[in-house]
């Protein structure tokens, strides 16, 4: 399983075929009464902008920490476990990965209570058609799974503002008692 997480952390086109074949059973549940064909063709189409946007977010985040994708891949696992570098070459590029990774956490935390808002809404709205129509399940449903989303980005924002939080100071005082 670890050689699994290790080779999905590292390889694009491993995660590309996780999305899609996610994309495709989530299409198959949801449009069950429509041609495979379709459920293929909008897990691409979801595919090809998610892997876009991973990609985009890997190469800014490389060049933030001047490293590669392995690299890259191996300094987030060291802020996952929480392991400071010893190496000053490692710990200059995870120095400058945390910078940029908890500036762009600072920069979205201005938006995130407007999306969270839009998500409510948007599940409100349908439980409101839901109740008009007087189909209850696929509204509730969406709600309970959007209720689940957004708490699952509050808690994972906080994980992650922490693991920064630690791993800035952890630098800092390895930077000062060196210096």
């Amino acid at each position: 399983m670890r050689s699994f997480k290790r080779w999905l952390d590292r390889s694009l086109a491993a995660q590309a075929v996780l999305i899609f074949l996610v994309c495709v059973g989530v299409t198959a549940l949801i449009r069950w009464d429509r041609d495979p064909v379709l459920w293929v063709v909008r897990a691409a189409l979801y595919t090809a902008i998610a892997v876009t946007i991973v990609a985009v977010q890997r190469r800014r985040a490389r060049r933030a920490a001047g490293t590669d994708a392995r690299g890259l891949a191996e300094l987030g696992r060291r802020i996952r476990h929480r392991e400071v570098p010893t190496d000053p070459e490692e710990r200059a590029a995870m120095r400058k990965l945390v910078d940029d990774q908890q500036q762009r956490l600072e920069r979205s935390a201005r938006w995130l209570p407007y999306w969270l808002a839009l998500m409510g809404l948007a599940a409100a709205a349908l439980l409101a058609l839901g109740v008009a129509t007087g189909s209850l399940v696929f509204p509730f449903v969406f709600a309970l799974g959007t209720a689940a989303f957004c708490l699952w980005i509050l808690w994972m924002r906080r994980r992650t503002r922490e693991r920064y939080g630690y791993m800035r100071s952890a630098l800092q005082e390895e930077h000062e008692h060196v210096s």
